[in-house]
């Protein structure tokens, strides 16, 4: 198939180095999907999603549709004529209706090694259940929730420290570049999607803010999964004691204490060196905070604008 007719649906950063690789690799991307504008930082002014402010800056068509289940979001992208489309990180739901309009169907640029992790938080899931390795896969949609056979994968290990953020940057590298080296396979029938194991599938749900309030009664190697698991989305936190106006901290970094023995959620250390918080085993040596109206800090600013012992 000679140059054909790419219809790009994505909308965060992930996606974005998707896009930005098949339209720097010269690919014929007619047209860009997103979800619409939202409001976003403190003044809650509707911002434009990564994917969209790109693809406006390349001249590209942008569709930003509420839903793909009413019959003229179909008529749309029928218009455009696709060959194919493809998704990374899109955050909608494409109907069966949908999925059947490009030529070669649609493909799904996925950060993780499915069947483990489908769903919403693949990244965040591999971290916090201490999986050593993650990676991506190139896998033909359907209307079942990332459970298409699968063209290719690239595996990544995830390192011991790495927040979320981090191998997110690193996922979405590897999942352009495999993109980009697979693309034209897919179209032309060298690759062969493989089914997969629906017994082995995992399935990782939409992070909530109340997922990343951290439990001190947990051992602290699972306190900091959750602090690297939801850095920087939402933050993992705790509070300062149990009435109204605790306020609310965030960890961004800590490292395992070992050879503490108090009660979980205890303070054991507090000084211009750090600050160490017992947990249900071990301890937790809080690098990098952030109090509400503040900016992330090191222990040793934090404890100069704040007491949180009390």
């Amino acid at each position: 198939m000679i140059d054909p007719r790419i219809v790009f649906a994505g909308t965060p950063a992930f996606a974005l180095a998707s896009l930005t690789a098949l339209v720097e690799a010269g690919r014929n991307v007619v047209a860009v999907y997103t979800q619409p504008d939202r409001p976003a930082g403190r003044g809650r002014k509707l911002t434009a999603s990564p994917v969209k402010r790109y693809a406006e800056e390349q001249g590209i068509v942008v569709m930003q549709p509420q839903t793909l289940r009413d019959a003229s979001a179909a008529d749309d992208l029928a218009s455009l004529e696709p060959d194919i489309m493809i998704v990374a990180a899109y955050g909608l739901i494409l109907p069966q209706n949908v999925l059947d309009i490009p030529t070669q169907g649609c493909l799904n640029v996925h950060a993780s090694i499915l069947p483990r992790w489908r769903g919403a938080a693949p990244i965040q899931a591999a971290i916090l259940a201490n999986d050593e390795t993650t990676g991506v896969s190139l896998m033909r949609m359907t209307a079942g929730l990332d459970c298409g056979p699968v063209f290719s994968t690239q595996s990544a290990t995830i390192a011991a420290n790495e927040s979320a953020g981090e191998l997110h940057d690193r996922l979405a590298a590897i999942g352009a570049e495999l993109l980009l080296s697979d693309l034209q396979k897919i179209l032309q029938g060298e690759l062969i999607a493989q089914q997969q194991d629906d017994s082995d599938a995992c399935y990782a749900a939409k992070i909530t803010t109340e997922d990343a309030l951290i439990d001190w009664s947990l051992p602290s190697e699972e306190c900091q999964r959750r602090i690297r698991a939801y850095n920087p989305f939402p933050g993992a936190y705790f509070f300062t004691g149990d009435n109204e106006t605790a306020l609310r901290i965030k960890v961004w970094q800590a490292s395992l204490v070992t050879g503490v023995n108090a009660a979980p959620g205890e303070i054991v250390k507090y000084d211009a060196d750090a600050i160490v918080v017992a947990c249900g085993r071990g301890a937790l040596k809080l690098e990098l905070l952030q109090a509400p109206g503040k900016r992330r800090g090191p222990a040793h600013e934090f404890i100069s604008q704040l007491d949180i012992r009390q």
